[in-house]
């Protein structure tokens, strides 16, 4: 089934981890704000809904997707902070910047996870259009920041999981 066809918040929560210790930061691309501020809602109230303490979610702002990336290595680099979640939206325009802006932020946001050992999730959307961003930001395809925020939840579970003989 393709994306087109499906709610992208639909997931399974059985067996998630205890998150209410746990240090988050969410990193919001500021371009498209009204998308972006539905990811960030999405996120935190996940995030909250699964156990996270308010106190322990911390938000960061960042002019556009590409600045994602720095953003994402500073807070990683904290030793507070458990996971990155880091929410963006590059819209398919009349040139191929989104192509070399996707591109790059996906790769470096993997990098910053590699090199931190830490979860840093790609809550980025890559759509045609602003009507497409706005289907997956809370509209009928549900929310991407949901999904990121689930995604870093697991991620810290299998972390504890692959770790916990080493305390």
């Amino acid at each position: 089934m393709s994306s087109a066809d499906k709610n992208l918040s639909v997931f399974n929560t059985a067996g998630l981890p205890d998150i209410s210790s746990k240090k988050f930061a969410i990193l919001v691309a500021e371009w498209n704000s009204e998308v972006t501020e539905k990811l960030f809602a999405g996120a935190y109230d996940t995030l909250i809904q699964y156990g996270a303490m308010p106190q322990n979610i911390e938000r960061g702002n960042v002019p556009g997707s590409f600045e994602l990336t720095t953003g994402s290595q500073w807070y990683a680099e904290r030793k507070d902070i458990d996971a990155v979640i880091a929410l963006g939206v590059v819209i398919q325009g009349e040139t191929k910047h989104n192509d070399y802006i996707n591109h790059a932020v996906a790769q470096g946001l993997t990098n910053v996870s590699i090199k931190t050992s830490k979860p840093v999730i790609f809550g980025v959307l890559t759509p045609n259009n602003m009507e497409q961003a706005l289907e997956r930001a809370g509209g009928m395809h549900g929310n991407k920041g949901d999904e990121a925020a689930m995604t870093a939840i697991k991620m810290l579970g299998l972390r504890g999981e692959i770790f916990k003989s080493q305390g």
